[in-house]
């Protein structure tokens, strides 16, 4: 079976080239070719000897994700469904700003987490994307968006995506070693070039993987706090039953000491008369008093049969004010692309569901 080369970085490509019987600087010219320029026919590699392109054609192959549809909002967000085959789907979202351009990725086919105000988790578990799944929604986005001009300053840029957050589908750090690969080639000057502090891993709180992602490679965290205390917390996000808060905190303490920037961006659902009172936020306070932070609230984004509402505006306002008062930073982020449903917590893909508990929770409702 031909090698997917979007499954190798730059180390595993050179070897592989290796193994061929062709030297490393062959791997840095493909390398290039595929991440820089988007090419994924080898013919078109004009740099190379005629002989070692047939050779690609012959044992290799540059395939990302096949595009099953995608949509374009009224206010300039992208969303990819793309097909990673038995009836499974993930979907990317491409934000555009008037001084970046950021790409949501998603690293699993569901997600087993759990969390029950994402519609994500609600379609339950298939698998881990591999390193070409990951990497190929950042490959499709770059080039099909590239030579698009800014809506707002009608600039064109080589890069549009500027800045990466890995908070599509899924849980990343539940796909370690896949998406640490994915990471390395996002970074990597020969191809996207990106700097740690514009890649982003979102994360529910895998304590150990936080650990193992500070050592090999350290980008910026987010991570989903949601609840300001524990009773709440095992509610809403399951994993803080075997991770709980103190633990959590603790992480995020450690992280700081590898990460490229001064801070932990906690990620905050409000939910309306469920984590979003004054007493929430104070509780907050409390929790990060020792953790160098910034909130970003996010209004719970409503999908069917989620049992949840959209707060207040005048919830929200209270809440980021008593945290602001406490002199931190906070941003409540902006609703994007809701009429394509790619607002944040609204991906949800397709899913064939190997976790069963999409079968559970129909059993349960139905009892």
């Amino acid at each position: 079976m031909p090698q997917n080369l979007l499954d190798l970085d730059l180390e595993g490509l050179t070897a592989w080239f290796g193994e061929l019987g062709e030297k490393p600087f062959r791997a840095r010219q493909v390398f290039h070719w595929m991440h820089q320029s988007g090419v994924a026919d080898f013919a078109q590699m004009t740099d190379i000897a005629k002989s070692l392109r047939e050779k690609l054609q012959q044992h290799a192959t540059i395939q990302a994700p096949a595009i099953s549809y995608a949509h374009a909002s009224a206010d300039g967000t992208r969303k990819w469904l793309f097909d990673v085959g038995v009836a499974n789907g993930i979907e990317t979202v491409f934000i555009p700003e008037d001084d970046r351009g950021t790409l949501c990725v998603s690293s699993q086919v569901g997600c087993a987490l759990e969390c029950t105000f994402c519609s994500t988790g609600r379609q339950g578990f298939n698998r881990n994307l591999t390193v070409a799944e990951i990497i190929g929604q950042l490959w499709v986005a770059q080039h099909s968006l590239k030579h698009e001009p800014n809506r707002t300053t009608g600039e064109i840029s080589e890069r549009p995506v500027s800045n990466v957050v890995m908070m599509g589908m899924g849980e990343p750090l539940a796909n370690f070693e896949n998406v640490v690969t994915a990471l390395g080639i996002m970074l990597d000057d020969h191809a996207y070039g990106l700097s740690r502090r514009r890649v982003t891993v979102s994360t529910s709180g895998l304590v150990p993987a936080m650990d193992r992602l500070a050592e090999r490679c350290p980008v910026a965290l987010a991570v989903s706090l949601h609840a300001p205390n524990d009773a709440l917390r095992d509610q809403i996000v399951p994993i803080n039953k075997k991770y709980p808060l103190r633990e959590l905190m603790a992480a995020c303490r450690r992280y700081l000491a590898h990460a490229p920037r001064d801070f932990i961006t906690f990620e905050y659902v409000m939910l309306a008369g469920v984590n979003d009172r004054a007493e929430h936020a104070r509780q907050l306070i409390e929790l990060t008093r020792d953790v160098p932070c910034k909130f970003n609230l996010i209004p719970f984004n409503p999908f069917p049969e989620s049992g949840y509402e959209k707060p207040r505006a005048e919830s929200i306002r209270v809440f980021r004010q008593i945290l602001q008062d406490a002199g931190y930073v906070v941003t409540t982020r902006k609703t994007r692309g809701g009429d394509i449903d790619a607002a944040c917590g609204q991906l949800a893909g397709k899913v064939a569901d190997k976790s069963g508990r999409v079968l559970k929770r129909m059993h349960k409702e139905a009892a």
